[in-house]
């Protein structure tokens, strides 16, 4: 696991809405129970910090990290994906958002940013230069940084198949469906089963390996029409088994972050010179 993908997880479940800045410290004894080193959890608080996701304050020899509003929306998304969206669409209308472009050979840097975002968006290729994605997209999220360069270059529409589309060959072609079921059945072979991670020292570590792994998957998730997926798609069934998972783990979760946790009130931080050298993320909680 990617220690940002684990401090966002952490941050998520313990940390985001409860006004708190936390010392490294505490980040460095709870990554510690997934395995992860003393020196990355350093390096990845001091990579957030410089990326706008985390800032810090130095209270005496201590070092404390609270949230930022990028890092809060990040995981008020994370939320929504997590406990509102749920991993399948099954909206009675077959609504499809389309993006056309055509952008020159040249503009490969365009090029690759615009797929990039696309792909995160939930839109697969349909043919060349027209993407894809389930339900009613805002499209201006996907293009608005990359408008100046694109133009009238990128055009969007509204859609639903008619005959003689076949719909679930044109998801085959479109998505990956193989690889992003074997994702969902690897999460099921690790966790459905009555004792999962046993290797785990604590509920907090099972936790924070839990819904890590599982963001990461639906992250990829497009939320297909479930109209279109094939009859065994196990999407459903992981999110029952992640959800039950969670709540079975979260009393001791809760009990063995508390316990780790030293913290200040949010508002009693100052930010550090953004130019500052880091080198006050190696002193000693």
């Amino acid at each position: 696991m990617r220690p940002q993908s684990v401090m966002l997880t952490f941050l998520g479940d313990h940390v985001h809405g409860r006004g708190i800045c936390v010392s490294s410290r505490s980040f460095i004894e709870a990554f510690a129970k997934v395995g992860i080193s003393e020196e990355a959890t350093r390096s990845t608080l001091t990579r957030m910090v410089r990326r706008g996701l985390l800032r810090r304050h130095r209270s005496g020899r201590r070092m404390y990290f609270g949230l930022t509003p990028t890092s809060a929306e990040v995981l008020r998304d994370g939320e929504r994906r997590i406990w509102h969206s749920g991993v399948v669409n099954d909206a009675a209308e077959d609504r499809w958002t389309l993006i056309g472009f055509s952008l020159p050979e040249s503009w490969q840097r365009q090029r690759h940013e615009l797929r990039s975002r696309l792909v995160w968006s939930g839109f697969g290729p349909l043919q060349n230069g027209l993407w894809i994605a389930p339900g009613e997209v805002d499209a201006t999220e996907v293009i608005d940084d990359l408008r100046a360069d694109l133009g009238a270059n990128v055009k969007v529409f509204a859609a639903e198949p008619r005959r003689p589309t076949d719909m679930q060959a044109l998801v085959r072609e479109a998505y990956d469906l193989e690889g992003l079921g074997r994702r969902y059945r690897e999460f099921l072979r690790l966790w459905d089963r009555a004792d999962p991670a046993p290797e785990a020292p604590d509920d907090l570590a099972r936790s924070l390996t839990l819904l890590t792994g599982w963001l990461q998957i639906i992250r990829a998730d497009p939320r297909l029409p479930l109209r279109h997926l094939p009859g065994d798609w196990p999407a459903e069934h992981a999110q029952r088994v992640c959800h039950a998972l969670h709540e079975r783990f979260r009393p001791e979760a809760a009990a063995v972050a508390g316990r780790l946790l030293d913290t200040v009130p949010d508002d009693c931080w100052a930010d550090l010179d953004s130019g500052h050298n880091g080198d006050s993320d190696h002193i000693m909680a």
